[in-house]
Order: C-alpha cells, then structure tokens, then sequence
C-alpha cells in the first residue's frame, strides 16, 4: 500500500502535481465548502491511488481526501446544480490563471473543472492549495460499482 499524500501547491507548477492526483476523483456537490469568512474552500472527494495504480497493482483503490484552498477571494460555480447536493461529479483537472497573464504576480483564478461542463473558479490573492489523504475509502464509492458517477 502507498503512504498517504500530503501535497502542497504555491505555484501553477505545483498545482499541475496536485490536478493529476485527483483526476477522475468523485466529489459530491454537498461536499464542495464555501467557507466565505476564513477565505477557505474545502472539497471533500474519493480520489484514484494513481500511484499504486502506476506501481501495477490488481485493485484499484480510492481513497478519501480533502483539497483545500486558502485566500480565496470570491467563488463561484458553473453548470452545478446547488440545490442537488446528493449528485456526484467527476473531477477532470484542476487549472490556474495568473491574473491579466502576469506569470510574476501571485494572484488569479484556480479552476476546478468537472466532467459534464461543471467549473468552480475561484479568485485567489495568492496560490495556497493542499491535498490531504484521510484514509481508503471503505463506503464502497470506488470504481467497482457499475453505473453510478
């Protein structure tokens, strides 16, 4: 079994590290914090192991995590259904903009993108992002079942 991840993303760089751990993760909406007064959006998921995928095991495993932004100025979604808090989407990647294409300033946009056309951008003064594996996921919302998001 892999150790558990506990990634940190100050730049465009590091967040393209970051983006490739939680491709195709699952997030359900009720899972995506806003948390306006803090500055903070939180976003629960169940990611793909990549790495134990890479290193040729049978199973792949799921685990569960929180991606974490800070100095989030504003947010906001697009094609996510807010009053659906039980749907479940799959995370595509994860992109940031410098603000006006200044590479030099720390400002900009982080956009999480999601299957379907659905987006969460978020406005930040700075880069300040963290992936943090919390454990396997044992409430079967792994790659097993059939037919579900």
């Amino acid at each position: 079994m892999s150790p558990q991840l506990k990634l940190i993303a100050l730049d465009a760089d590091d967040l393209a590290v970051i983006s490739t751990h939680v491709q195709d993760a699952r997030v359900q909406v009720s899972d995506i914090i806003w948390r306006q007064g803090e500055k903070r959006l939180v976003v629960g998921m169940s990611r793909l192991d990549w790495e134990q995928t890479l290193e040729g095991e049978a199973e792949p495993r799921r685990l569960v995590s929180a991606l974490r932004f800070d100095r989030v100025l504003a947010c906001k979604a697009r094609n996510i259904d807010l009053a659906a808090p039980e749907t479940v989407m799959d995370l595509v990647g994860i992109e940031f903009h410098p603000r006006d294409g200044r590479e030099a300033e720390p400002g900009g946009s982080a956009l999480l993108l999601f299957a379907e056309g659905g987006a969460v951008r978020l406005d930040v003064e700075c880069l300040e992002c963290e992936l943090t594996d919390l454990g396997d996921d044992t409430l079967g919302t792994g790659p097993e079942i059939e037919g579900e998001l």
